[in-house]
């Protein structure tokens, strides 16, 4: 079976202010990279509209409407200091919001084993109400609950690798045992959650990571914690927050992770899917600010989902 690419040109129309580094050449670097040789076999689709019933699964509609009221005609709207929204911001955050539910209903209804959602604005940040560090909808969230509510999945593994931790994704699920949220993230470090002993229903876990730490830590962090949980959850989808900021070159980093690092991470959490969920898995494109670093490491990964 194949793995599904799914992107859209909207992406590209969301800007943030002069100097921000969540800019469209990181998506278009990406997809740069998918373009060789190798990725002749990918299946590529264009992200759909999210509805606005898939992203009440996750966001109350205040909120909803509060992004959609704040988009301007013109101009930079600002939301919080890093957080901003251009006139293409709306229809890029549904795109994004919309590529996790092709996924879901592609990879559920088996008609591709894995899915690779490249796109902006990022997710994992965005709590149900609010919007906050460069995110706007959480992409994955919505796309978990997206599986469970039309697919009938009954546990979803979300494994978060971001340098950042995914605040906005652990808040969603936090008191539901039926979702298991990982992450691996550098602490002290934006957005200040993630410490150990933030569990939830016994559903999350969190392992800190600090300032250059490389890829032998962030090995056995993984291979000492959550790759067992995973394993023990026994998750019927495996969903991953790709975020490569953790790469060693990142401007926003800290950690010290190499392109190898990432291989290795996204070959054991194919091995799960492969024991657990007949293979079904589904990555989105998180964090990665250096443009070199970011394709290296989007490829590598996306490389692999397309060889299991």
């Amino acid at each position: 079976m194949s793995t599904l690419l799914i992107s859209h040109q909207d992406c590209l129309r969301h800007r943030l202010e002069p100097g921000h580094l969540e800019v469209p050449e990181r998506l278009q670097a990406v997809m740069q990279a998918l373009e060789g040789n190798e990725f002749r076999g990918l299946v590529r689709e264009e992200a759909p509209l999210a509805a606005r019933t898939h992203l009440e699964r996750v966001h109350p509609s205040e909120h909803i409407e509060f992004i959609r009221k704040t988009g301007p005609v013109s101009g930079l709207a600002s939301i919080d200091f890093d957080t901003h929204m251009s006139p293409g911001s709306w229809n890029a955050a549904l795109r994004a919001a919309g590529a996790g539910i092709r996924a879901v209903d592609a990879v559920m209804g088996a008609e591709v084993k894995n899915a690779f959602c490249a796109v902006r604005p990022p997710g994992h940040h965005a709590e149900p109400a609010r919007a906050m560090g460069f995110c706007l909808f959480n992409n994955i969230a919505i796309a978990a609950r997206h599986a469970m509510a039309q697919h009938g999945a009954e546990r979803i593994a979300i494994v978060d690798f971001d340098i950042h931790h995914g605040n906005g994704t652990q808040a969603a699920f936090w008191s539901e045992p039926d979702v298991l949220y990982a992450s691996t993230h550098m602490m002290p470090h934006y957005p200040g959650t993630g410490a150990a002993g933030e569990t939830g229903a016994g559903n999350i876990f969190n392992v800190p990571l600090a300032a250059s730490d490389d890829g032998e830590v962030f090995a056995a962090a993984m291979r000492d914690v959550i790759l067992p949980a995973l394993k023990n959850f026994s998750p019927d989808l495996v969903m991953i927050s790709a975020g490569f900021d953790a790469h060693i070159n990142d401007p926003l980093g800290g950690l010290r992770l190499q392109v190898e690092d990432f291989v290795w991470i996204t070959e054991e959490l194919c091995s799960i899917a492969e024991t657990c969920s007949n293979g079904r898995l589904i990555s989105f494109l998180e964090g990665g600010y250096e443009l070199a670093a970011l394709a290296r490491c989007a490829a590598a990964h996306v490389g692999i989902l397309a060889r299991v």
